[in-house]
């Protein structure tokens, strides 16, 4: 286990005691009170949600920075009947499905994908979705853009998943991008991307987002702060076409 597993499973850990402890004082039912008026409260509810996705469901957030989440809000409610489509799935699909016209969702993991597939068929009142299984690939592609850099899964090859997109020849409204090789994915998305939609590009802190970001051609706003079940800032940003 690396020293960054280490620390991820550790802070899991105490965000799970957390939890327990506001559950037993009370504090958890005041915080539920105060969330939909108080983005603070709400933020500090959802800390025991880190990799909890019923938690954040029942919270109907996705894992974005707040700001990120209400412009992409706004987005929607002002362009009903909006497609999506979405590299990575999980709380986000669902808070999706509740805003969009359509949702299609790629996850490269199956059991990750058959959990919330569960969980997609235990709400009601989404809009159609899609989540397909695009699996890593069988060889590696000659591209180095499509080898997967996260740890664990470095050298993985997600081609057929970046590509997925292309699959129905349909131009999407919002493209989030919050899965596996996602500069390869920036590339695909940008050829879909109806005329003025957005394209969600999560945690783009990472020096290697900011170099695909940079590369691509696309207007980038960055916005960055408070973030669901996170103790620290964190960035989401936001891309469209220059014209």
């Amino acid at each position: 286990m690396t020293t960054a597993t280490f620390a991820k499973a550790g802070y899991i850990r105490l965000a799970r005691i957390y939890g327990g402890l506001t559950d037993l004082t009370g504090i958890a039912d005041w915080l539920d009170r105060k969330r939909e008026q108080s983005r603070i409260a709400h933020w500090a509810r959802s800390l025991a949600a880190i990799h909890d996705i019923d938690g954040l469901v029942a919270l109907d957030v996705p894992w974005w920075s707040y700001k990120a989440i209400d412009e992409v809000d706004a987005f929607l409610a002002a362009r009903p009947g909006a497609r999506v489509f979405e590299y990575g799935s999980g709380a986000s699909t669902v808070w999706l499905a509740r805003r969009a016209g359509s949702v299609t969702s790629v996850e490269h993991h199956a059991g990750w994908h058959g959990l919330v597939s569960g969980r997609l068929s235990g709400v009601d009142g989404l809009a159609p979705v899609e989540l397909r299984l695009v699996e890593p690939d069988a060889e590696a592609s000659v591209d180095p853009i499509y080898i997967s850099e996260k740890s664990g899964e470095a050298g993985t090859s997600f081609e057929a998943y970046a590509s997925a997109i292309g699959a129905d020849g349909q131009t999407y409204d919002v493209i989030v991008i919050d899965g596996r090789a996602r500069a390869a994915c920036l590339r695909h998305a940008a050829d879909h991307l109806a005329p003025g939609g957005m394209i969600v590009f999560d945690n783009t802190g990472r020096a290697r987002y900011r170099r695909a970001i940079a590369a691509s051609g696309l207007a980038s706003r960055v916005l960055r702060g408070l973030t669901p079940s996170l103790p620290y800032p964190d960035e989401t940003t936001l891309l469209t076409r220059n014209d």
